[in-house]
């Protein structure tokens, strides 16, 4: 992917001093563009060789546009904070809002290239890393986003010439470390992995810009250029009101009248007497496996779904009744920000996820997106399609760090949910959880039903399965969640 990178090209004085003002102040006006659209983020990968000019271009863009608008990130080695969460969690932090531009210097496909390069994995493993960087930009593309990707490329004896030259001006030797020498060695290598690395990447959404970087002038010039035009033409498209057609295929109502719903024994019950004993018993258990010394590796995330007054809330507090409260945090879902908004989706719960050791208790949880924001019409339904494959993505990353991901759909009968309704209605301190959308939501409850069992179908996995249940009797509920997350902390800990 490289030869047309090794041509030589030059631009003179005189046509860089040309161009330059124009070019300026076109960026600008397209900058504002965007932040007074505020319909999509553009995100700028600045990649390459070293000495190829990434450092001086992403000078170059702070200096030309807006910096106050620019939100420029470059990534050391990560800190004890980013290696206790899932490899893309910093990278999510990083994102920029509708309306703002992100430099990300040095990014997700660094680490993949250079483990091949030193040989710390193999072929099938960074080709693994390059396929979900493509579900990456993927999601980021449906969900708005304008991704530019740039490889700055460098010949061989380019590089050397460049190391040297910098190295000869005190002014700029500081710039030049052992490791890029280490590097220039390596450089074979590297140029071969980065081939493999860009051409499985550079899609339809997000295709890489491979630019030459011997010449400064000519680096910056076509740099800023497809930069604009991008920009523009995304602008231009925004103000049209065009959006990307995607069609995909529902899925099929249940055949016979029988669904996973359907299926629960909704008469189970545990007596009040026995209750007591079982949630001592079972918090204890929890309890003991939080502070199991393994758990230091690993942490718990828990979501609870259900439908309105299934008892979401009750059998959380029996959960955090057994864990130390500096070890846990609950978060309570609602509709999202106007911060939250201006992201994709999944971003407002990649900020809770927790750290090694720790315990998230998620109150309604990513599942929004299959639930209620397809019941409501909230999202498109291609959006909502293609969300099922994108949590699945997102829980296999919280497992593989050693996450251990337990999920409950807290069911309750239409008459169960009638009588709690009205129950709350004459109680005064529960006046506060029934609304008029409950009983709204009351209205579609088989719409809801109906997505509910394709959310549970399409997103029961192996390694974050889906535990219904039985909710229409509290305590038998209370005690399965407790047994449920005991048992899973148990088989995921080897306790």
């Amino acid at each position: 992917m490289f030869e047309s990178a090794e041509l030589g090209h030059k631009v003179d004085k005189a046509s860089w001093e040309r161009q330059v003002p124009k070019l300026r102040a076109d960026l600008l006006d397209a900058q504002y563009d965007v932040g007074e659209l505020k319909k999509f983020p553009v995100i700028i990968l600045i990649n390459g060789v070293d000495g190829a000019g990434k450092g001086e271009t992403v000078n170059l863009l702070n200096a030309w546009m807006d910096p106050r608008h620019i939100q420029t990130h470059a990534f050391p080695p990560p800190s004890d904070e980013e290696r206790e969460r899932p490899y893309m969690w910093r990278f999510w932090r990083a994102l920029p809002p509708q309306g703002k531009i992100g430099i990300l210097f040095g990014n997700w496909y660094t680490d993949p290239i250079v483990d091949r390069v030193m040989k710390r994995t193999r072929n099938s493993d960074l080709d693994q890393s390059l396929e979900e960087i493509n579900r990456f930009e993927q999601m980021l593309a449906d969900e708005g986003a304008l991704i530019v990707k740039f490889w700055f490329h460098l010949s061989r004896e380019a590089q050397r010439k460049r190391l040297k030259a910098l190295e000869k001006d005190k002014d700029t030797r500081w710039r030049v470390t052992r490791a890029d020498w280490e590097h220039f060695r390596i450089y074979d290598k590297f140029v071969a992995v980065s081939s493999r690395a860009l051409r499985h990447t550079s899609t339809g959404v997000a295709p890489w810009i491979v630019v030459e970087g011997a010449d400064e002038r000519y680096r910056s010039l076509t740099v800023a250029k497809i930069l604009l035009d991008a920009m523009k033409k995304r602008v231009a498209r925004e103000k049209r009101g065009e959006r990307r057609a995607v069609v995909s295929a529902p899925p099929p109502p249940p055949l016979g009248g029988r669904d996973l719903i359907g299926a629960l024994d909704m008469t189970l019950a545990l007596p009040q007497k026995r209750f007591a004993g079982e949630l001592e018993k079972y918090q204890g258990r929890l309890n003991l496996l939080s502070r199991h010394p393994e758990f230091r590796q690993r942490s718990l995330v828990v979501v609870f779904e259900g439908s309105d007054a299934a008892g979401k809330g009750g059998c959380i507090r029996r959960v955090t009744g057994a864990l130390d409260a500096r070890h846990y945090g609950i978060v309570p879902v609602a509709a999202p920000s106007e911060e939250e908004r201006a992201q994709p989706y999944l971003w407002r719960f990649w900020r809770h996820v927790p750290r090694r050791g720790r315990v998230a208790i998620f109150d309604r949880s990513w599942y929004g997106r299959v639930l209620v924001e397809r019941v409501e019409g909230f999202a498109a339904e291609a959006d909502w399609m293609r969300a099922y494959a994108e949590i699945n993505d997102f829980e296999d990353q919280l497992v593989r760090h050693g996450a251990v991901v337990v999920k409950f759909w807290l069911a309750i009968t239409a008459d169960e949910q009638l009588k709690r309704f009205r129950e709350r209605e004459k109680t005064r301190f529960k006046r506060f959880k029934i609304t008029g959308e409950d009983w709204r939501n009351r209205k579609k409850w088989d719409a809801y039903r109906h997505a509910v069992c394709d959310m549970i179908d399409r997103t029961s996995t192996e390694i974050a399965p889906w535990t219904l249940v039985e909710a229409n009797d509290k305590y038998h509920a209370r005690i399965k969640v407790l047994r449920t997350l005991c048992d899973r902390l148990q088989a995921a800990l080897g306790a």
